[in-house]
């Protein structure tokens, strides 16, 4: 399958969308998955259609529509907000929505906690795909895809077809141990999200190039990853140091370059 350099928008929340379009052309950006909270909130109308057709003019993908569904806990029908945001997808021409599961319920909760949070995660899936989308959940700590173990075992209890599983470093661990978590959820891809942090997590940022080490291989693993997908998988910049426009160019720049040298055999280099 091959790779392609694209960005999540919420990397630059301070900009505007026509900023974001002009930056990730300038960085060489071929997809964004654009966020629900700023950039592009649910419920679709002609704002919306003028970022679908900002993107298209532009040459942009938009492979996965980055909504908060299910990361709070539930508050009466939630039917509405679903829509508003399946509708926004849908005027994206995304194919994709990346959902949550309840943040603070992570794979060590109590059962009933576990239990409710999937009943609830299913019904959700059921709703997006019953629309068309493919389903992929944020992978995060304090969730119930915390981990690799946590988010097959979530995977399984859904048993949805249609549903994947980004992937993100946990920047505690190192990278031989990240390698083995992305291994782990591989059949399951949908696509990475990507940075470079130090243990001290977002708030130790590093330019992307220091993290070679364990992006080189886990854009390799990516790449081979089985689960099938509209279009290319996107390795999508997210969260630069300083929040720099400038720091997202040269990541975008360095993430290019480790695709274009994937080995030309492979079944998903670049051509």
């Amino acid at each position: 399958m091959t790779l392609a350099p694209g960005l999540c928008s919420i990397t630059l929340r301070s900009s505007t969308v026509d900023e974001v379009i002009t930056i990730a052309c300038r960085a060489g950006i071929e997809g964004i998955e654009w966020g629900a909270d700023v950039h592009a909130p649910p419920a679709g109308g002609p704002k919306i259609d003028a970022l679908a057709a900002r993107c298209r003019d532009a040459g942009l993908d938009v492979p996965s529509y980055g909504s908060y569904l299910g990361m709070a806990p539930a508050d009466g029908d939630d039917a509405p907000v679903v829509d508003a945001v399946l509708d926004t997808a849908a005027a994206l021409g995304a194919p994709m929505v990346r959902i949550w599961t309840e943040l603070g319920v992570g794979p060590t909760a109590p059962d009933s906690d576990r239990r409710r949070v999937i009943e609830r995660t299913a019904a959700l899936v059921d709703r997006i795909t019953d629309r068309g989308f493919l389903v992929a959940f944020e992978f995060h700590p304090a969730t119930l895809t915390e981990t690799a173990a946590s988010a097959n075992a979530l995977l399984d209890a859904l048993d949805r077809p249609d549903t994947r599983t980004h992937w993100q470093p946990d920047p505690a661990l190192g990278p031989d141990v990240a390698l083995a978590e992305l291994g782990a959820v591989a059949p399951r891809l949908a696509h990475l999200h990507v940075f470079a942090w130090g243990a001290g997590g977002i708030g130790d940022r590093h330019p992307l190039v220091d993290g070679a080490q364990l992006w080189v291989g886990a854009l390799q693993l990516a790449g081979h990853a089985a689960a099938t997908l509209p279009g290319p998988r996107y390795a999508l910049c997210e969260y630069v140091r300083d929040d720099d426009p400038e720091q997202l160019v040269a990541d975008a720049r360095v993430l290019r370059r480790w695709l274009d040298e994937l080995e030309p055999d492979d079944d998903h280099g670049r051509s």
